[in-house]
């Protein structure tokens, strides 16, 4: 573990951009070095932050505890057959070289997930998804330490209760665990997913699409949808789509004719979080440096200097507003610290 930095600055490790500071600050490149910290005295009562890319947080206020940034990168093959592949990742791995790497080597799977902002080890803590796939599909186990006890455990896909862009890891809260590595199980023949129905057009005049095209018009997808976070501060989506019953979607499909929503298991059915949004009048409107992208109502961006009770602020104001349209209640994707 490097040196434990106390005071330090996170404007730059978060990717909405804005000013916070943490107590202390660690990293962490070895799973044995996070004994020393959790032995540490000084540092016994208080809370833990994991903190991946920063993709993911809003901080509001500085966090008075530890930051604990893990910084793995370890790759070991498990095992390998003519189908299938299991491979382990370290969590410190930049998500999109992940994937990148896999399909360079013929492994295949992720590819609908490409572009997506953040680390290996907060992919199933989120459970991301996009594009008609979610990362619990492949994986087999995560690897970890319980901040609260120092012991090293291994969560097979059942045990980490994933669900739409939750898990056990997020259910307990970023401070009880850390995730140390991801063993996934990939496809060694090709097997592309066009279920979601904009990359399906986008894929309709190719012939055979490979799992690397899906990869590069995900992207495109993503670079025409959603802003540069070198350019504009933003977490990708702020807000889940909300899951409502089938009887309340079709109420609601009643009551507003061009409301899209996408049957689910049990009974339930998924509104677009953006459709809601866009019919508020939110899609594009900006209130000094915090605004709503151009085309995406989805995504909060940070203009300029936002602060993060500023973006928080204006957060609450569309979630008012939707409530009041549709009786809806929208739930943040992104985790307010």
């Amino acid at each position: 573990m490097k040196m434990i930095q106390e005071n330090f600055l996170l404007d730059k490790l978060n990717t909405f951009c804005v000013p916070a500071k943490a107590r202390y600050y660690a990293t962490l490149e070895h799973v044995e070095d996070l004994e020393e910290l959790l032995s540490a005295m000084r540092y016994k009562d208080l809370p833990f932050l994991v903190m991946g890319a920063g993709s993911n947080l809003l901080f509001v206020h500085d966090f008075d505890g530890i930051i604990l940034h893990p910084l793995i990168k370890e790759t070991r093959l498990i095992h390998e057959d003519e189908h299938d592949v299991v491979l382990f990742a370290g969590s410190g791995f930049n998500w999109d070289d992940w994937v990148t790497d896999c399909l360079e080597k013929g492994f295949y799977g992720l590819e609908n997930l490409s572009g997506i902002p953040g680390t290996v080890g907060a992919a199933p803590v989120q459970n991301i998804g996009a594009y008609g796939v979610e990362v619990e599909d492949f994986v087999v186990a995560v690897e970890g330490v319980d901040l609260t006890t120092g012991e090293q455990l291994i969560l097979d896909n059942e045990a980490c209760h994933f669900g739409y862009r939750t898990s056990v890891f997020k259910q307990k809260g970023s401070g009880s665990f850390v995730v140390t590595g991801v063993i996934f199980r990939l496809r060694k023949v090709p097997e592309v997913n066009l279920s979601y129905p904009q990359l399906a057009a986008a894929a309709e005049t190719m012939r055979n699409p490979s799992p690397v095209d899906v990869r590069r018009l995900v992207k495109e997808i993503r670079r025409q949808k959603l802003p540069d976070t070198s350019v504009f501060g933003n977490a990708g989506s702020f807000f889940k789509n909300p899951l409502v019953s089938k009887s309340v979607a079709a109420a609601l499909q009643q009551e507003f004719p061009g409301m899209p929503f996408y049957p689910q298991p049990e009974n339930m059915a998924k509104i677009p979080a953006g459709w809601l949004i866009e019919q508020c009048g939110w899609k594009g409107r900006r209130e000094g440096d915090v605004g709503i992208w151009k085309t995406q109502a989805l995504v909060i961006v940070n203009y300029g200097h936002a602060t993060g009770e500023e973006i928080l602020a204006f957060s609450e104001k569309i979630c008012k507003d939707v409530d009041e349209k549709f009786g809806i209640t929208l739930e943040r994707e992104v985790q307010v610290v």
